[in-house]
């Protein structure tokens, strides 16, 4: 490990106003277009050689006024919406803006329903995160774990596809209810992909996660202190990587998660310190095992369950809901997403505001890019695993 690399420990960052005496700083243009970047996004950093003295997000690239069009649209016409969010994590998308209107207007769903929505949405976590795993060693460097585990979500996009008619936006979890019941065998091929997946875990900590060099490009690099990241709101597996232990499903459930067996896996500082880039990377890891638990548990239940309608409770009208407001939280793929919502009893919404993870997350990249060389600010906006559709809305 080279010398300047220990200035991220301590997190101490470099004051961007010290004299520039030898006038060797300069501005760098990391984006909007740039394969680090993941998403129209621009790093306004400034350097000092190979170090980064600070780093300015700008974002604004995505802006596609999610909260003003929600005002304009009915309440069941939204959920499409919400799927643009965070795109790789659709269904979880959906589920939160779902649940806070259920919440609001009074409506209670079966139990399959329930079991169905977390089958789904843990699916999607498994998904989003090989993404997150998969683009976060291209970053590094690594080319083949990248083309593993997209190999691995095609089987999850297939069970998708299969149960809603798409890839990646489903627009299938509605409220009151969902768009359709599973299909015939469908359980079957979720059971056949969990026997498939199990052992890919393992091949991937064999093959990326305790590799020598991503180690030593990931361990002691970017260390998130979790004082830090609850101060600037960081939530998920960021905040999780920085060794909190806090995550909606156990601490506020939803959707009966409190009846699922399951463990919230969090940062040790197993490569150098709790919080580095690492931490952040394998907690992801982690929670990918503990979300195939959870669904195991969804089939085995399903499999028992009688069928019903899943479209009992959907409202035949939505020309008049209670008055009201409300503001529901969920535990999506990249942290914590709430949706504030606002009723003046007509059809729209009269104000709809959405608490999104990644906007948290990249907020607190300016805090610790200073001390950092170019090549780890690349390793720590990668560790974040953002999505430009939430941040910018």
């Amino acid at each position: 490990m080279t010398e300047p690399r220990e200035l991220n420990i301590p997190l101490g960052p470099l004051p961007s106003d010290v004299e520039d005496v030898h006038g060797e700083r300069m501005i760098l243009q990391m984006g909007p277009q740039h394969p680090a970047t993941h998403g129209v996004l621009r790093i306004e950093l400034e350097t000092d050689g190979e170090m980064a003295v600070r780093a300015v997000p700008h974002i604004g690239y995505l802006h596609r006024c999610f909260e003003k069009v929600a005002e304009n649209m009915q309440w069941p016409q939204i959920v499409p919406y919400t799927d643009r969010l965070d795109y790789l994590g659709s269904m979880n998308n959906a589920l939160g803006y779902v649940l806070a209107c259920e919440k609001l207007f009074g409506i209670e769903v079966s139990e399959r329903v329930r079991a169905i929505r977390v089958l789904a949405a843990e699916l999607n976590r498994v998904a989003s995160h090989l993404v997150a795993v998969g683009t976060y060693g291209l970053d590094i460097g690594a080319w083949t774990p990248f083309l593993f585990l997209f190999q691995q979500r095609e089987h999850i996009l297939d069970l998708f596809d299969e149960l809603s008619g798409s890839r990646l936006l489903y627009n299938y979890i509605w409220i009151g209810g969902l768009s359709h019941d599973l299909p015939d065998g469908w359980l079957k091929k979720v059971r056949d992909f969990l026997v498939y997946m199990q052992p890919k875990i393992p091949e991937l900590n064999t093959l990326l996660t305790y590799n020598k060099i991503f180690l030593e490009r990931t361990g002691k690099v970017a260390v998130l202190p979790a004082e830090t990241a609850i101060q600037w709101g960081v939530t998920g597996p960021n905040l999780r990587g920085s060794g909190v232990k806090w995550d909606l499903r156990k601490i506020e459930p939803y959707s009966g998660y409190e009846t699922y067996d399951f463990e919230i896996p969090t940062g040790t500082g197993e490569a150098g310190r709790v919080g580095d880039c690492f931490d952040r990377y394998v907690v992801r890891v982690r929670e990918m095992e503990q979300s195939l638990r959870i669904v195991e548990q969804a089939v085995q239940r399903l499999e028992r369950m009688p069928a019903d309608d899943v479209r009992a409770a959907i409202p035949k009208t939505f020309s008049k809901v209670p008055v009201g407001e409300i503001y529901f939280r969920t535990e999506a793929t990249k942290g914590e997403l709430g949706f504030y919502a606002v009723s003046d009893g007509k059809s729209k919404p009269y104000r709809l505001k959405c608490r999104a993870p990644s906007f948290c997350s990249l907020s607190v990249l300016s805090k610790m890019s200073p001390g950092l060389l170019i090549a780890d600010v690349v390793a720590l906006v990668g560790s974040l695993d953002i999505v430009l559709g939430e941040v910018d809305r």
